[in-house]
């Protein structure tokens, strides 16, 4: 009878944390990072030898021996490669969009333009004050387009600056919380509802890194995580409970690199994925711009007072420079303030003469500064286009990662429905079981 009540009892305990469990995962159906927890449920194997009637005893009762945790290693490290790839174009597009508005928003090429028709008017009257003013005023605007899209320019590595040291510091923080997960795993009892826990929280860690690095993760036996910097296996960010830090700095030439700082030394990070991938490709992209703007910019102003110098102004002196240059190629600023020192006619010519101003009309045509400029935004909407064109894709494999492993791992409310009615079922039979032991125990007495 002891048995009976044994087994009854045993059944309900079982039974009980298989409905927790249930109602675990109906609860968190839409909780993310949530994976799905399995009770299991293993029969109470009887002592060996035991026999009863000539026969072995079997069906000594149930047990919950753990909680299963449901995830696929394979599947979780697909979605943060996908997460990876995808973090790193979606960063690459931000940036792209932002280099294309500073491009853009100024329009040098258009100004250049202007300059060179407003000379065109100077050249059919050259003794006319207002076409000179004109030009003069058209020149104001040029330089200021160069300075202000070269401002435009400082303005997003300053931005990115920014957004590198927020990386990184999240990234160090990161790394800091799953050292501490680690931990936890290490001493938590394995199979339990707590270690279930700290898995979640590990793997939540590790897709949110995953968005800013691509990683290189391994685990031991009790799930702690060792984690990498970069696809390839670069340098250790976490292990066991140690984690490293990582660092941000930038180049004379306005490249970035980033490190991670260890007890035993700094080493180089080369990602290929994540939002740190995707700052270093903007950062050499600014600074790309930044150099070919600058060389239009230089072209164009030496060019310009080059004409000048060649010829003769209204009264006669030799034409003075237009443009001045400050810190850099497109810090320019108009040099000249009267109309009237515009070098129009050539060196010797009367005041009505403009052949100078042809050497202007060459200028523009082997220098060919609006081309140059169109040039440079369209190659960088292009590649802006393109680099769309990529994150959608990439947006589709990494939905359909997280599909593959929820498939796994997520929680489906059909089947766990199933499995509360089951469990209920037979935790009333267990009940039920202990109901009968104790009614016949109690009419035995009776008897007595």
């Amino acid at each position: 009878m002891s048995d009976l009540l044994s087994i009854g009892a045993s059944g309900v305990k079982a039974y009980q944390t298989a409905l927790t469990t249930v109602s675990e995962n109906i609860a968190n159906a839409a909780t993310p990072g949530y994976a799905k927890r399995t009770a299991d449920l293993r029969e109470v194997a009887p002592a060996l030898g035991i026999a009863s009637g000539g026969k072995i005893a079997v069906g000594q009762g149930v047990i919950a021996a753990g909680i299963t945790r449901s995830a696929d290693s394979l599947r979780a490290a697909d979605v943060r490669n996908a997460s990876a790839d995808l973090a790193r174009t979606d960063t690459s597009v931000e940036w792209l969009g932002r280099i294309q508005n500073a491009l853009t928003g100024n329009q040098v090429g258009e100004q250049i333009t202007g300059f060179f028709n407003s000379a065109k008017t100077v050249a059919a009257d050259p003794t006319a004050s207002a076409p000179r003013a004109a030009m003069l005023e058209q020149a104001k605007t040029v330089a200021a387009s160069f300075a202000a899209t070269g401002k435009a320019l400082d303005s997003l590595d300053a931005d990115l600056d920014t957004t590198a040291t927020q990386a990184v510091t999240t990234l160090t923080a990161l790394g800091t919380a799953l050292a501490k997960v680690n931990d936890g795993l290490g001493r938590v009892q394995p199979g339990s509802n707590g270690a279930a826990q700290l898995a979640d929280q590990r793997d939540s860690i590790l897709n949110q890194m995953s968005a800013i690095s691509d990683l290189s993760v391994s685990t031991d036996s009790a799930g702690r995580a060792s984690v990498k910097l970069g696809n390839g296996g670069g340098p250790t960010l976490v292990a066991g409970n140690q984690s490293a830090s990582v660092g941000f700095a930038r180049g004379t030439d306005g490249t970035v690199a980033f490190t991670v700082q260890a007890a035993d030394g700094v080493a180089p990070v080369t990602s290929s994925g994540g939002a740190l991938a995707g700052v270093v490709e903007a950062a050499a992209r600014i600074a790309d711009a930044r150099i070919q703007l600058g060389g239009i910019a230089s072209a164009f102003t030496s060019g310009v007072n080059a004409v000048q110098a060649e010829g003769s102004d209204l009264t006669g002196t030799a034409g003075a420079a237009l443009f001045a240059t400050g810190s850099s190629a497109t810090d320019i600023t108009v040099a000249l303030t009267d109309p009237n020192g515009i070098a129009a006619a050539a060196k010797g010519a009367g005041p009505r003469d403009n052949s100078n101003l042809a050497n202007l009309a060459t200028l523009r045509t082997t220098g060919a500064f609006e081309t140059k400029a169109t040039a440079l935004v369209s190659s960088n909407a292009a590649t802006l286009a393109s680099r769309q064109q990529v994150a959608t894709a990439q947006g589709s494999i990494r939905d359909n990662a997280i599909a593959a492993r929820d498939a796994v791992s997520g929680v489906n409310l059909d089947s766990e429905a199933v499995d509360l009615l089951r469990f209920q079922q037979a935790y009333s039979a267990s009940s039920r079981v202990i109901q009968v032991a104790r009614d016949t125990l109690q009419s035995i007495l009776d008897i007595r």
